[in-house]
């Protein structure tokens, strides 16, 4: 009789055999304490985990189920294999039932009906249906029966729960059934001929399913083929979001990171689908990696377990759960990762949900019992020939392995190539910073008197408390504090914090003045903040109007010109705060809070101080500045046209330098505010003469006999008619029936006396003897028609046409185009600027570059000088001696012995021309002056529209400013030290 002991070999009849004992089998326990210990300290994990971001009350309800997991899988451990089809078929019929019931009194969450509620808690019957059509499968294709009998049963009995739970819909356990019976059906051993025929007619079924999907489940599949970085919405922003905090969870984790709490709401389904992402992001990758190997040596534990069984039944039943779980694991990590699409299956014994943790610990129960009974009695097991072992199932067990290993080292990778960039998005996106506007910097002239300052450092500046209401109003006291220190009513400060919105970042308290602001500030309640208001002004107003400009918040166009702006930046809007608008704004500071993904301020973040803006230094003279405006305003006060203009300068000739830029008519650039003067706006728009341009930059006019010494450097250039020459002149010349007149009748001249007595045929000849070509051609050497390049926004090139650009405009040039080029007028039109800059090349023999800015630094520090271009020297230089003695002729004997009385040598040049714009009896009067000459320090030129008679005389506006810079020409050129960049510290 053959007697068998658990764990033992069958002894031998007689009683005295001498065979030597055979070791016990422990293999299957042993392997069994292992899948345990990796089922537990899945479950662990997931518990830590939801004590991490859902508190311990959550945990500790998991724990209870947890609890009775274990005992079910202790209890099914014990379980008997001769019971197991009866238990397959309760539990299959059980869940089919509980499914139907879902249909008719089912709770719906999110658009899906799945659950049935028991008091307080909610039952997933779907979960049940994966054991249930586990043990059903593995009973049918376990069977004595043929082959197509056995898959007609197993696909009929799949359909069931397949159908119902894609009408919940829940597609995740859908696929997962789905792929259940698939595996059943391969690892059952049914025949290729007759799997391969479901397989074809799936694949064609399968582009028709995808107009059965719903839109969240169509946005997952999108998300997951488009890449989450351009779907950064839906499942797309929640691989977003499991990304950073695998990226962020360093190897040990944030759990210690005070924001750590903060940043595990930003995971959504952090407890079920992306558990994994929150595991690593609390907890480390080093717990993430103990994770996969855990879940590795379960997938291996099964995989094994469907080897040892003695039937067929039981083998099918721990292959099954194994790819059931193997397939879960693999589709929640890829999905975790970006690597599968986001299909919403949680991880098995990981995840958060009751149902899925029983039914998987009484799954694992069940499938360790029958491996233990197939050990322990291996003597029961049919004959091999009999015997139909899960095929592929070490393949499968493998297959998962590398899949998990290299879904493990992606993992790695993202942490160390972009963990960094993956943390910064983190943080940033429960960030909300809270402007804090850095002051403008000072622009003064070259002595330091002020021309633009931002008042928000002056004893009369006003400040703007702000609080977060989301953070204050839950501290009463802090609110009565706050409401006394600003001076209103407590009822009043809270009634506005209530009525905010819960996520407005800074609600506006009160305007204080400047002390009462640094009292607040002083005062340190959290959640409030004191912000300068930011006000330019501009001390000097209309003088320096045009040239200084204005700041104002940005515009379309301000965007434009700086992209990163941000919304109510202030920036520099016209002049030489746009200009320099780089230098001037500053770096703006930031106080940042911490918010929920709702939007909602939790905590005061990091703050950054504004940087201030550097200070501006021009080269101009104040003193210098206001006199020829002076002159210039007197000038236009004494003609009648309310639309002339004006325009003077003052430059140094050896660097560029402007002392003095004075336009009119000009406006008061502190109406722009803030606040803004609606009234003063408005006149603006209506006054007469462009008050908003810098007319000796911006405004092109006929240069007239000024031009004069531009013709002459042609003619020195190409001697066509010798300068020492006399040649007869008079009162006109004659060309091709056209006769133009000389502004008086004048003798036989060569041509300093020329220059001297503007005499207009002398240059009617010359021009018409040397052509367009080589006048132009000077012309171009001593800046006509193109920009100075001064540094101010918005500067006129001129004009001064060519034979070929006039043709190519539709217009034609005569021989008489010519011979009034060589007076000034005709396809010419130059600013002032460019007059002073030839009269400059002239009367120096090199080209500057006008500059107005000359350094920038901060309030007692140390200036650094602004880079300007070299001068360049005319290429004709050594030639202009005539033009020179002509300039100086002017003075001495000539059309401007007005400025012969100063006190130092001067040469110049007069100019009276016609403009088709003025009425009849008003010009463009210039005068161009270098002086002391033969090297000359200064050069002023004007242009005053009118008659050109008694008190509209420029004559007298460019003496006054020549006398003062005499006068004062040590103050005026006189400026603080400033380092030359190049020359270092």
């Amino acid at each position: 009789m053959l007697i068998v002991e658990h764990g033992d070999h069958p002894a031998s009849e007689e009683p005295n055999s001498h065979q030597p004992a055979k070791r016990k089998d422990t293999g299957g326990v042993t392997m069994d304490v292992l899948a345990i210990i990796a089922a537990l300290v899945l479950v662990a994990i997931g518990l830590a985990n939801l004590d991490a971001v859902d508190g311990f009350e959550m945990a500790a309800r998991q724990a209870v189920i947890a609890a009775g997991g274990v005992v079910l899988l202790a209890a099914f451990w014990r379980f008997r294999s001769t019971l197991l089809t009866a238990l397959g078929w309760v539990t299959y019929v059980a869940a089919v039932v509980l499914l139907a019931a879902v249909e008719v009194a089912g709770q719906t969450f999110n658009g899906a009906t799945r659950w049935i509620g028991i008091g307080g808690f909610t039952f997933q019957p779907s979960e049940l249906a994966k054991l249930g059509l586990l043990l059903v499968l593995a009973a049918v294709l376990g069977s004595q029966r043929p082959a197509w009998q056995r898959f007609v049963l197993a696909i009929g009995l799949a359909l069931v729960p397949i159908g119902f739970t894609a009408m919940q819909p829940d597609l995740s356990t859908t696929m997962l059934l789905i792929l259940l019976t698939v595996a059943m059906l391969i690892i059952g051993r049914i025949p290729a001929r007759i799997i391969l025929p479901l397989f074809a007619a799936a694949l064609v079924v399968a582009p028709l399913a995808v107009g059965f999907l719903h839109p969240y489940q169509l946005e997952r599949l999108g998300s997951f083929l488009v890449g989450s970085h351009e779907s950064p919405t839906g499942a797309g922003w929640a691989v977003r979001q499991a990304h950073i905090a695998v990226g962020s969870g360093s190897l040990f984790g944030r759990s210690g990171d005070p924001l750590a709490p903060l940043l595990a709401q930003y995971l959504p389904e952090k407890e079920t689908d992306l558990a994994l992402a929150s595991v690593v992001e609390q907890f480390g990758l080093v717990t993430g990696g103990v994770v996969l190997v855990a879940a590795i040596v379960l997938v291996w534990r099964l995989a094994l377990a469907s080897r040892v069984p003695r039937r067929p039944h039981g083998a099918l039943v721990a292959g099954g759960l194994a790819v059931l779980l193997g397939v879960g694991i693999i589709v929640s990590v890829g999905g975790n990762l970006g690597l599968l699409p986001l299909a919403g299956v949680p991880f098995p014994l990981l995840s958060y949900g009751g149902t899925a943790l029983l039914v998987h610990l009484a799954a694992l129960g069940v499938a360790l019992g029958i491996r233990r009974e197939g050990a322990r009695r291996r003597l029961w097991t049919v004959p091999g020939w009999r015997r139909r072992r899960p095929r592929l199932m070490r393949l499968i067990a493998l297959a998962s392995t590398v899949l998990l290993v290299l879904f493990g080292l992606y993992g790695w990778n993202l942490q160390t190539e972009r963990g960094h960039e993956l943390a910064a998005a983190g943080e940033d996106q429960m960030t909300r910073c809270i402007r804090l506007p850095a002051e403008r910097g000072t622009i003064t002239d070259r002595h330091g008197a002020p021309l633009a300052v931002s008042s928000s450092a002056a004893e009369n500046a006003v400040a703007e408390v702000v609080a977060v209401p989301a953070l204050v109003r839950s501290r009463p006291d802090d609110v009565a504090r706050l409401a006394s220190l600003v001076g209103q009513p407590t009822d009043a400060v809270r009634a506005a914090l209530d009525a905010a919105p819960d996520t407005t970042l800074s609600l506006p308290v009160a305007e204080v003045p400047r002390r009462v602001g640094d009292t607040v500030t002083a005062a340190g309640i959290p959640g409030v903040l004191v912000i300068p208001e930011a006000r330019r002004t501009y001390p000097t107003g209309a003088l320096l109007g045009p040239v200084i400009g204005f700041a104002g918040i940005a515009t379309p166009t301000d965007t434009q010109r700086w992209p990163n702006l941000p919304p109510g930046e202030i920036v520099g809007r016209a002049g030489l705060e746009q200009q320099y608008d780089s230098v001037l704004r500053g770096v703006n500071g930031r106080q940042c809070v911490y918010v929920t993904p709702t939007g909602v301020p939790v905590v005061m973040g990091e703050r950054v101080d504004p940087v201030p803006g550097a200070d501006l230094r021009l080269s101009l003279d104040l003193g210098l500045q206001q006199r020829l405006s002076t002159g210039i305003e007197a000038a236009l006060r004494a003609q009648r046209s309310p639309q002339a203009v004006g325009a003077a300068l003052a430059m140094d000739p050896r660097n560029g330098q402007i002392l003095a830029l004075a336009s009119a008519p000009s406006y008061d650039n502190n109406v722009y505010g803030p606040p803004v003067d609606a009234g003063g706006l408005r006149a603006l728009a209506n006054a007469p003469g462009h008050p908003m341009l810098e007319h000796s930059s911006q405004a092109a006019l006929p240069p007239g006999s000024t031009f004069k010494l531009v013709v002459a450097a042609a003619a020195v250039v190409n001697p066509v008619i010798p300068p020492e020459r006399v040649i007869p002149t008079g009162g006109s010349f004659t060309l091709g029936g056209h006769t133009f007149g000389n502004w008086k009748p004048m003798g036989p001249m060569n041509l300093v006396d020329s220059i001297a007595w503007s005499n207009d045929v002398y240059f009617y000849k010359l021009a018409h003897a040397l052509g367009p070509g080589p006048i132009i051609e000077a012309a171009h050497a001593l800046g006509v028609g193109k920009r100075t390049g001064i540094d101010l926004p918005g500067e006129s090139p001129g004009y001064i046409g060519t034979p070929e650009s006039v043709a190519a405009d539709g217009g034609t040039w005569y021989g008489g185009s010519t011979v009034i080029l060589g007076i000034g007028q005709g396809y010419l039109q130059v600013t002032p600027l460019q007059n002073a800059l030839w009269t400059a090349g002239v009367a120096t023999g090199q080209m500057v570059t006008p500059r107005l800015g000359m350094a920038t630094g901060t309030s007692g520090g140390v200036y650094a000088a602004l880079p300007a271009p070299a001068p360049t020297p005319v290429p004709f230089a050594d030639k202009l001696g005539p033009v020179r003695d002509g300039m100086r002729a002017v003075v001495t004997g000539g059309t401007a012995t007005g400025l012969s009385g100063l006190p130092f040598a001067v040469g110049a040049k007069t100019g009276t021309a016609q403009d088709g714009s003025l009425s009849a009896d008003s010009y463009d009067n210039w005068l161009s002056a270098a002086a002391p000459m033969p090297d000359p320090r200064v050069v002023m030129t004007a242009v005053v529209q009118g008659p050109g008679t008694g008190g509209n005389s420029v004559k007298g506006l460019i003496t006054e400013g020549l006398r003062y810079f005499h006068d004062n020409e040590a103050e005026v050129l006189a400026t603080d030290p400033v380092q030359d960049p190049a020359a270092g510290g």
